[in-house]
C-alpha cells in the first residue's frame, strides 16, 4: 500500500486531482478515515472542542495535540498525517516554533505540521523547512485569533481582505509550504488564490474551486451537535443512531430483556 507523502499533495495539483482530508483524533477514527482512502488526516486542535470539551482551540495544549496524534498514527496505514499546532507553541519565535514542532514530528510520526498566519508568520514557516519540517499553511479565518478577529467570520469580504489573503497566500507559498488551507473566505477568492499558487489549497469553507477540501470527522458524520456552519455538510446522523441505541440499552435492561440468553455464558 502506497503511502501518501506531501509529494503526491503537490502531484494531485499538477494532475488536477482533488485532495481529500478529515481530522481524527485517535486510533479508531484514524483506521477508518484510512481505510476509506482520504489522501490526509489533520489532527486538527478542533480536538478541544469536539472531544476534551473546550469553549474553543485556545486551551489546547501541545501535550493534548501529541497524546492524540500518537494514537492516530497507530491507526493509519496510508493517508499523510498533519499535526495542527496548537496556541501559543509557534507564536513565540522561530526557536520555540522550531522546537515544539521537532517534538511534534519525533514523538508522534506524524507527516507534517499545521500552522496559522500569512506574511507574518512567513519566517516561522521558513524556519520550520530549513529545519525539514514539512508544513502546511492556513489563511482566511484562523480560529486561534477568534479573540482578535471578534468571531468566527467570513474573511475577504473587502478589498483589503482580499489584497491582504493574495498576499498571505504567496508568503506562505514562498516560506516552502507544501499547501495551506483556506477557511471561511468567499469561493471566488479561494478560486483566485487557487489559480495564482503552485502549492495546493485546501478548503473548508472556501469553495468549489479550493484543490481538497478538509472537515471535521465529527461534523460530517453528524457526531457533533453544538453547532452546525453553514459549509458543513452531513453525510450520516450517528449522534442520533448513538443516543437511539443507548436508549434501546436503557430499555431492555430495566425490563430485564437483555442480556438474555443468546449474550449470557
Amino acid at each position: 500500500m502506497e503511502r501518501i507523502t506531501t509529494a503526491k499533495f503537490l502531484e494531485k495539483k499538477r494532475k488536477g486531482e482533488k485532495i481529500t482530508v478529515l481530522t481524527a483524533y485517535d486510533f479508531l477514527t484514524a483506521r477508518i478515515v484510512d481505510e476509506a482512502g482520504v489522501d490526509g488526516i489533520l489532527v486538527g486542535d478542533s480536538l478541544g472542542m469536539v472531544v476534551l470539551g473546550y469553549s474553543s482551540t485556545i486551551p489546547v495544549t501541545m501535550e493534548e495535540m501529541i497524546h492524540h496524534t500518537k494514537a492516530v498514527v497507530r491507526g493509519r496505514r496510508r493517508a499523510l498525517v498533519i499535526f495542527d499546532m496548537p496556541f501559543l507553541s509557534y507564536q513565540t519565535g522561530t526557536r520555540d516554533a522550531v522546537l515544539n514542532a521537532g517534538r511534534a514530528l519525533k514523538e508522534t510520526g506524524c507527516d507534517a505540521v499545521k500552522i496559522e498566519g500569512g506574511v507574518e508568520i512567513a519566517e516561522t514557516i521558513r524556519a520550520l523547512v530549513n529545519a525539514g519540517i514539512p508544513v502546511v499553511g492556513h489563511i482566511g479565518l484562523q480560529p486561534q485569533s477568534v479573540n482578535v478577529y471578534g468571531g468566527y467570520k467570513l474573511r475577504g469580504k473587502t478589498e483589503e481582505e482580499r489584497k491582504k489573503l493574495l498576499e498571505d497566500a504567496r508568503a506562505v507559498e514562498e516560506a516552502g509550504a507544501f499547501a495551506v488551507v483556506l477557511e471561511k473566505v468567499p469561493s471566488e477568492l479561494a478560486r483566485e488564490i487557487t489559480e495564482s499558487l503552485s502549492i495546493p489549497t485546501i478548503g473548508i469553507g472556501a469553495g468549489r474551486y479550493c484543490n481538497g477540501q478538509v472537515l471535521v470527522f465529527h461534523d460530517l458524520v453528524g457526531l457533533f451537535e453544538e453547532f452546525k456552519p453553514k459549509f458543513v455538510k452531513r453525510y450520516a446522523e450517528l449522534g442520533r443512531e448513538a443516543k437511539s441505541a443507548v436508549r434501546k440499552f436503557i430499555e431492555e435492561v430495566k425490563e430485564g430483556k437483555f442480556p438474555d440468553e443468546e449474550h449470557s455464558y
